[in-house]
């Protein structure tokens, strides 16, 4: 695991929720500890949310997994998915949740895959939307992530609805279908657990707030409206409003920076800092020309980084020692050449890797935004890379998959292709992939 010589990972979900820490030298103290975490958290085999159990892209552990597969090649099973959805797969033990939605997105339902066969053991439809909302060809009405904690798994399509299984009877413990937030172009925001909370994350055309639940009853416990002035008055002083510039699809991040814990949502034309455990805010950097931003962020060596999102996109680096209003002292650096909109970005080590939306992959350094290589794989991109800490995953809309070295010199180690594209980002289950394209759900592994 590849964390940086700042980076540690503490792992109490019940006292702290997920916490990624940076504190100096004491951070340095806990890097064994943090090794010890992960490697539990592989001894069970789960891959328990968006961007993986680091929630950081980062595979914990030494599996040996395939660098290479086709159709005809280390398959060990594939399985059609009813529906149309890009959220991608969680696992837990040897199940693995998804959710899923029909074209029209009246029927939103929950599907559980045996990982060691194929089966499907679980399907459900857990809401039906009698006039669900727009969404854009390029999205589904089933896109935001699963997560599971122990017995329970969360599942969410946005407003349209949120509900909480049992992951051992299927039992339905709560649902809420209450939110009002129009998505404009579907949803795609996941959810995370911290503490006894359960984050969503609302940006949408008519309202942009993020909620905290009670994980175990579902009841709202803080709800705080995004605080950046969106300029409902045009030039000409009459009303205006641009659902794209106020819409996200972003994942928040929990870190902890200078004794304080700190809730990391992007969300349009603006980046926020919140007390996780009460809404408030900390600080804000607010970019204008932002918007759509649909990255995690990630966070080490005293910085968070992050992607703006579409328009004028940029990798921003951000000192969170702030308060209020940020923007002008607070940005360490910032790259506007070749930066992703949809893939989350890597850190490994001292540097960053991302790609972008059209197949560019770039190497930059960590604490000073120098660029140290970039090079075109090609593509259409859409999923967040994944990484071993030896290796890079880059999984395209076509169905390509590239492996690169994950150093400071480029080098491709190996190519795979499936009929599908990717869209949804890849999980893991021991010593193999669990990947799902547009239409099938496979599990890949060195046969």
């Amino acid at each position: 695991m590849q964390m940086g010589d700042t980076l540690s990972y503490r792992n109490n979900r019940e006292q702290a929720g997920k916490v990624i820490s940076v504190s100096g030298c004491l951070a340095k103290r806990l890097v064994l500890s943090a090794l010890l975490v992960a490697t539990t958290a592989v001894a069970a085999g789960d891959w328990t949310e968006f961007r993986g159990p680091l929630g950081t892209g980062h595979i914990p552990g030494g599996q040996a997994l395939p660098t290479d597969w086709s159709e005809s090649k280390n398959i060990d099973w594939k399985v059609a998915l009813p529906g149309r959805a890009w959220s991608s797969p969680v696992v837990s033990g040897d199940v693995i949740w998804l959710t899923t939605a029909d074209e029209k997105g009246h029927k939103l339902s929950a599907l559980a895959v045996d990982a060691k066969s194929g089966k499907v053991i679980f399907e459900k439809q857990l809401f039906h939307i009698e006039k669900p909302q727009f969404a854009h060809k390029f999205n589904t009405y089933a896109s935001p992530t699963p997560i599971i904690e122990g017995d329970r798994v969360y599942l969410t399509w946005g407003s349209p609805g949120t509900a909480c299984l049992d992951t051992k009877t299927k039992e339905l413990l709560w649902k809420r279908d209450d939110f009002v937030c129009d998505h404009f172009r579907g949803s795609g925001s996941s959810p995370i657990i911290y503490g006894d909370l359960l984050i969503l994350t609302f940006d949408g055309a008519d309202h942009q707030f993020v909620a905290a639940l009670n994980k175990r009853t579902g009841k709202t416990v803080w709800r705080t409206d995004r605080s950046v002035d969106f300029q409902d008055l045009g030039s000409d002083g009459k009303p205006f409003r641009d659902g794209d510039m106020r819409k996200g699809y972003s994942t928040p991040l929990v870190i902890e920076h200078g004794g304080f814990t700190q809730l990391i949502s992007i969300g349009a034309m603006a980046c926020y800092s919140y007390e996780p455990k009460t809404g408030k805010e900390i600080w804000r950097i607010t970019e204008r020309a932002q918007h759509s931003a649909s990255t995690r962020p990630v966070f080490g060596h005293g910085l968070l980084f992050y992607p703006t999102g579409f328009a004028k996109g940029q990798l921003l680096a951000v000192d969170p020692g702030a308060k209020g209003e940020a923007a002008d002292t607070h940005i360490k650096w910032r790259l506007k050449r070749s930066v992703s909109n949809k893939p989350s970005v890597l850190l490994i080590g001292g540097l960053l890797f991302m790609i972008d939306d059209g197949g560019i992959v770039s190497s930059v350094e960590a604490k000073s935004g120098e660029v140290v290589w970039s090079e075109r794989v090609g593509g259409n991109h859409s999923a967040s890379p994944v990484t071993d800490g030896e290796r890079i995953f880059f999984f395209s809309e076509e169905g390509k998959t590239t492996v690169i070295a994950a150093k400071p010199e480029y080098k491709v180690l190996a190519t795979s292709q499936l009929d599908g594209g990717f869209m949804a980002s890849p999980a893991v289950h021991g010593a193999a992939w669990i990947l799902r394209t547009k239409t099938h759900l496979y599990r890949i592994a060195n046969r």
